[in-house]
């Protein structure tokens, strides 16, 4: 920031560079303007500025500083913000029967403390499941599961750029800043109504100084002050009949129903933050989702000449959801921990809302399976569905499925091989799938939002419908071949896959002052292909050692065949970029084209009225063009950033009762836009005041250091670097990671039948354990086209347990 400050204060102001060191430092620390820092937090002798002329640090001044009211020292926000929580498993099981009659009866529990406070989850689940054979021809049973969790889960988390999000701030302030307020003499200030530290909001009310970044953000404070819990009761249900009026012949019904009630409950403290100014709020809200499905099957198998095995299968299934919502919300809290909105004035800002949502689909399917002999087999299926998202002259659907195997190992031809063959299957399929996925439930029709206090207004247009919106369908072929040699020492599989999704759902942006700013619709046609490879390797068999060794890889390559006609085979929305003939993962974005050496701005590649490219330092004109030169737009494509490859490996190893077991997975060739190395390669321009750098600004352009990449700190940059997307931000996707590590010890059954139980295994493990890739912080897992540092990632979890079976 001293850096932004001094360069601007000599390119823009044209002071000495004497002159602009002192500009620098009192811009620096000047809180009375709110400077970039805006807050003092180190005491400087007399005379002295923090910043040396030379750009280095007064070793004469020290952290912390009092203002006879408040003192104040940086905080380490990560720390204060997150934490290692303790995760607890416990589950037992209980099954048995005899030729009539089975059972089995489970109970578990579960206890995550999370790693932000108030993200802990709770769950205690149980499930019974029962099947009895009646008469010979009857058979009935039943599954079912009922499950209760509360989930303290702060949904600010996954929302990027959210003040409330604890990943965001705490990664992307600058480590400057205290979290806490403190008396003059140090000590920390404690709420004498919560008995709990007050925090620092930056808003120039908590504390005498005021900071940029953030302002009025502290989710350390709003983790403890506030709550939101969602309390769930979710049972799912299943049972069924089964008649068997002759040999070969089944007909079976079944009732499926889940039932998921939810209530939430949120409470925005009186105190600190947002809701201070109307001394808090309460969010009280109850949904209840019901799902039920009906289905009549009938089965027929048979064998002829003890050769020629048919299965034939009848179906008929349906499906109703319905979703009742209801919500209240109040402001100005009597009781601060109370989450129940008559704990509000009844003002007019006490308000309530409730709506109901429905969807149901019909499905009627049949199938036939043939073998021959155990060698050759061929089944082919169809289904025709219906769903009430789409419009009834376009409600129905047909989908149908092939496939064929030869099992070449049990060809007599092949009889010399047995000793070392035990299987070689070429399988060939094609298969159809629906989806009607478009996000809302009434996509044909047009929504209107209507309101009034004494009577109802016109109908202000909120969704724009389509009648003409149909099934996406995806078609998939595969051809491959599974086998297995040296009984089982080593087998795997290959496969060629080409998958290709026609009519695609897709809800298209429009121009917002149509009134609406999308509008759903069947969008185009899309191919997934390449080859999958797997691998299993036993180098090891024998009665007290086994190793197993795995490997699978997959290459994919994806294309967009043809979009909706009247997109004229293009279609941006955003810097995403959709082009018939190429990959969907692409970007569209401004070439970056590097650093000016003799000024330290940054250049981008525009494009003269003749198609020509040359650098400027103008951003503005490579992405809008200059009508005034008749400079073009010159934003392009990034081409395909899927990798080339991607997979997984690991080895499992049992060793007189020891078992370890190491999963790893890895991605290359790919490329990935890392928006979270952006947020912090910002300029120090005004916009960025109290943001944190990344360690690679220190290689920005200086008189001294022309030659680099990355562009002056200039607070005053009209065009600054790293504030727009250019293709600078895209670096390899390229990563290694260790999944899991499982190690375990199992008692000999020896010792464990004397005291009447069947084995027990001791293990520990570590989820998440590490990750390779091109930056730290950089996690190529989260998409295949831009990666953040402001939202949850995979946590690492260490972990262990004892499992016993009686």
């Amino acid at each position: 920031t001293y850096a932004a400050q001094r360069n601007a204060a000599i390119y823009h102001l044209g002071y000495s560079a004497a002159d602009a060191h002192v500009y620098a430092n009192r811009k620096l620390l000047d809180t009375s303007e709110n400077g970039p820092i805006g807050y003092l937090i180190y005491t400087i002798p007399d005379g002295q500025s923090l910043i040396n002329p030379d750009g280095t640090f007064n070793p004469n001044a020290t952290r912390g500083y009092s203002d006879g009211t408040y003192y104040y020292t940086p905080d380490d926000w990560s720390k204060a913000t997150f934490r290692n929580g303790l995760r607890q498993e416990y589950n037992v099981s209980v099954s048995g029967g005899n030729d009539r009659f089975n059972y089995y009866v489970s109970a578990a529990y579960l206890n995550d403390e999370g790693i932000i406070d108030n993200s802990a989850f709770d769950r205690l689940s149980t499930r019974a499941s029962v099947e009895y054979q009646a008469k010979k021809w009857l058979k009935i049973g039943t599954n079912i599961s009922y499950s209760f969790s509360k989930s303290k889960y702060p949904d600010l988390q996954t929302e990027s750029g959210s003040s409330g999000n604890a990943f965001q701030v705490a990664n992307y302030i600058a480590p400057v800043y205290p979290i806490f307020v403190r008396n003059a003499d140090g000590s920390l200030m404690m709420n004498t109504t919560y008995n709990r530290p007050v925090y620092d909001y930056g808003d120039g009310q908590s504390t005498n100084f005021t900071r940029a970044y953030m302002s009025m953000a502290n989710p350390a404070s709003s983790l403890l002050y506030d709550t939101e819990e969602y309390l769930t009761d979710l049972f799912n249900g299943k049972w069924f009949v089964q008649i068997t009026p002759i040999e070969g012949l089944s007909i079976t019904g079944n009732v499926g129903l889940t039932i998921d009630n939810t209530r939430t409950h949120i409470i925005s403290n009186p105190l600190y933050g947002q809701s201070a100014s109307y001394n808090g709020q309460a969010l009280q809200v109850a949904e209840r989702i019901k799902g039920l499905n009906l289905q009549a099957l009938a089965n027929y198998r048979k064998t002829f000449f003890d050769k020629h095995t048919f299965d034939f299968l009848l179906g008929y299934e349906s499906y109703e959801w319905n979703d009742e919502y209801t919500q209240a919300i109040g402001n100005n809290l009597y009781n601060p921990g109370s989450w129940a909105v008559n704990n509000t004035l009844n003002d007019d800002r006490r308000k309530g809302y409730g709506s109901y949502g429905a969807y149901s689909t019909r499905g009627y399917f049949g199938r036939i399976n043939y073998d021959f002999d155990s060698k050759y087999f061929a089944s082919f299926s169809y289904r025709r569905d219906g769903s009430s998202r789409f419009h009834p002259k376009n409600r129905w659907g047909n989908f149908y499925s092939v496939s064929a195997a030869w099992d070449i190992a049990h060809e007599a031809f092949m009889m010399s091989t047995s000793e070392w063959l035990d299987q070689l299957k070429l399988r060939a399929s094609f298969g159809q799938q629906g989806n009607d996925g478009i996000g809302n439930n009434y996509a044909y029709l047009d929504q209107f939002t209507i309101s009034g206090a004494t009577e109802w207004s016109d109908g202000l247009l909120s969704y724009k419908g389509n009648p003409d919106l149909t099934w996406e369908t995806s078609n998939a072929f595969n051809v491959g071949v599974d086998f297995s040699l040296w009984k089982g020492m080593l087998s795997g599989s290959a496969e060629f896959f080409n998958r290709q999704t026609s009519d695609m759902l897709y809800n298209k942006p429009v121009a917002p002052s149509l009134g609406y700013s999308s509008i759903p619709m069947n969008i185009g046609s899309m191919r997934n292909s390449g080859f999958e490879i797997e691998l299993n390797y036993r180098p090891v068999t024998t009665r007290n050692i086994t190793w197993d060794i795995n490997y699978n890889a997959t290459f994919v390559n994806n294309k967009i065949l043809k979009l909706a006609p009247e997109l004229e085979g293009e279609l941006i929305s955003g810097s995403r970029i959709y082009r018939e003939g190429e990959s969907m993962y692409q970007l569209y974005m401004v070439k970056y084209a590097g650093v000016d050496p003799a000024t330290g701005r940054a250049l981008y590649w525009g494009k003269d009225a003749e198609g020509n490219e040359f650098p400027t330092t103008d951003w503005s004109v490579a992405y809008n063009g200059d009508t005034a030169s008749g400079a073009q737009a010159n934003r392009c494509a990034t081409g395909n950033l899927l990798p080339v490859v991607y997979g997984g490996f690991g080895t499992t190893l049992k060793v007189y009762g020891f078992d370890l077991a190491i999963a790893c997975s890895y991605q290359l060739g790919g490329k990935i836009f890392d928006s979270g190395y952006q947020e912090m390669m910002g300029t120090g321009t005004s916009g960025e005041y109290g943001q944190t750098f990344h360690k690679d600004i220190l290689n920005a352009w200086t008189p001294e250091n022309p030659y680099t990449d990355v562009p002056r700190l200039d607070a005053e940059e009209a065009y600054p670097f790293f504030n727009y997307t250019t293709t600078r931000g895209l670096i390899t996707s390229n990563y290694l990671a260790i999944n899991n590590i499982t190690l375990g010890y199992t008692l000999p059954s020896s010792v464990t039948k004397r005291i009447g139980i069947e084995s027990i295994r001791v293990y520990g493990a570590a989820d998440n354990l590490a990750l390779w890739s091109a930056r730290k912080g950089l996690d190529p897992r989260q998409s295949y086209t831009s990666s953040t540092t402001s939202t949850y990632t995979a946590m690492r979890c260490i972990s262990g347990g004892v499992k016993v079976v009686f």
